[in-house]
């Protein structure tokens, strides 16, 4: 709660209006249309004895009501801020998975071009082996020929 103001409604109906200049929104309000910041209060309404709900500061000094100023049911507001997180949660963990299976993907991608690559190099290293021991081959026949003739 708020520094010394320790309001406590007698009035509070069963339904939050959560709203900002007549329009409503979702989750825990910040700031209510006019400015003022919100403070947590609790009910003492019989049909809602004890119920804390979030009420915009000016509104609850002034103990205004049916006003446009915010009024929200703390429950009703932390339940629709976790419907929202788990609705994001879901997209990021879609996002998550697509972004697995593209690493996946590329994974493969880089493997098959190092295996693509290693095999030309076994060729080309085959290929000068092959003219290495054809030169070794030709210098000593050659070495042979020429003792020969000595």
């Amino acid at each position: 709660m708020s520094g010394s103001l320790n309001v406590v409604s007698g009035a509070s109906s069963g339904s939050s209006n959560g709203r900002r200049r007549g329009k409503r929104f979702a989750g825990v309000p910040k700031k209510c249309w006019c400015g003022e910041s919100i403070i947590p209060l609790m009910s003492k309404s019989t049909p809602n004895p004890y119920r804390k709900y979030f009420r915009c500061l000016y509104a609850a000094t002034q103990r205004l009501e049916n006003d446009e100023h915010i009024f929200k049911w703390i429950d009703e507001a932390i339940l629709e801020d976790l419907e929202s997180l788990e609705s994001k949660n879901a997209s990021i963990e879609q996002h998550v998975k697509e972004i697995a299976r593209e690493i996946l993907s590329l994974e493969q991608e880089v493997l098959d071009r190092v295996e693509e690559v290693l095999a030309e190099e076994k060729t080309k290293m085959k290929k000068m082996m092959a003219v290495i021991f054809s030169g070794c081959a030709i210098c000593v026949v050659s070495m042979v020929l020429l003792v020969k003739k000595w």
